[in-house]
């Protein structure tokens, strides 16, 4: 096939031999097979903003580090080196994100290089040596599910052990290979202590994967992974090897009625006063007036 005008310059500097076929278009980005060698690969093609249907939320930018005040300041301004400067951590986080978990044990494809707003990684494939399956085009038995649940919930311990949460996870951004799932599609991935939003991401990450499971075990809808791990992340207590049980039990304090009591009557007693002095404020001044001079009486 055609080569693609951005996979170019990565045949010129030799890290792509040849463009075998296109794999598929997503919101984000188009994936091509390529030859690299003996080996397929994957080349991610990020599409430019004005082509994707991606938005970049405020919330998934939240607490990403950028390299000094001048670049925080144009991207804050939205000027034409402020987008190019956004767009550009935007495809970068994704590329950090993979080389971090790759070397913290993550199932995530290998990242090889990145070039032109193109990334060069691994490809995953199936038994046959095709494209692997997404988990949303597969039948599952409720043990397989059971498994697989397992699974993918001690994949987001370990991602959030190395301080991130994917923030976008469902059945449509993993594949499944013979040995077993693979986590796909990272740019909006968080900094999980710098993002205010990390803990609701990982809720809604662990809930996908709780729906979707328990469309084949009815029993892991009922699971409370995120609490469960967020509270042992926050103690500083989650490690790779954390057990954790899917339950979690939220805090009984005891109500103090007196208290509130208490506070009800002194919030009454000082709207007493504050009256009472605007009252005061109101009255008109009463003077008394001086007797007229001896002269005069």
């Amino acid at each position: 096939m055609k080569t693609p005008k951005r996979i170019e310059p990565l045949i010129e500097d030799g890290l792509v031999d040849e463009v075998l076929r296109p794999l598929m278009s997503g919101k984000e980005a188009a994936v091509y097979v390529v030859r690299c060698g003996k080996e397929l690969r994957c080349a991610k093609v990020y599409k430019e903003a004005n082509k994707r249907s991606f938005r970049q939320a405020a919330e998934y930018q939240e607490g990403r580090k950028v390299r000094n005040s001048r670049q925080a300041r144009a991207m804050a301004k939205g000027s034409k080196f402020g987008r190019k400067e956004t767009e550009d951590a935007w495809q970068n986080a994704e590329v950090a994100a993979l080389f971090k978990l790759a070397s913290a044990g993550v199932r995530v494809p290998k990242p090889y290089d990145f070039l032109e707003g193109v990334l060069l990684m691994e490809m995953i494939c199936d038994e046959y040596g095709d494209a692997a399956p997404r988990l949303n085009d597969v039948e599952l038995e409720p043990d397989q599910a059971r498994e697989y649940h397992a699974f993918l919930i001690h994949q987001i311990v370990l991602m959030l052990c190395t301080g991130l949460v994917h923030g976008d996870l469902s059945e449509f951004n993993v594949l499944l290979t013979p040995d077993g799932p693979v986590i796909i599609d990272l740019p909006q991935a968080v900094d999980a202590a710098g993002n205010n939003h990390a803990f609701s991401m990982l809720e809604r990450d662990v809930g996908n994967m709780a729906s979707y499971f328990g469309r084949f075990a009815p029993e892991l809808r009922q699971t409370r992974y995120a609490k469960e791990m967020w509270a042992l992340y926050e103690e500083g207590k989650l490690h790779p090897a954390s057990v954790l049980t899917g339950e979690f039990a939220e805090e009984e304090v005891e109500a103090d009625v007196g208290g509130v009591m208490r506070e009800i009557e002194a919030a009454r007693l000082d709207d007493i006063r504050r009256r009472a002095a605007r009252e005061a404020d109101d009255q008109p001044t009463k003077t008394t007036e001086e007797p007229p001079p001896p002269w005069l009486q």
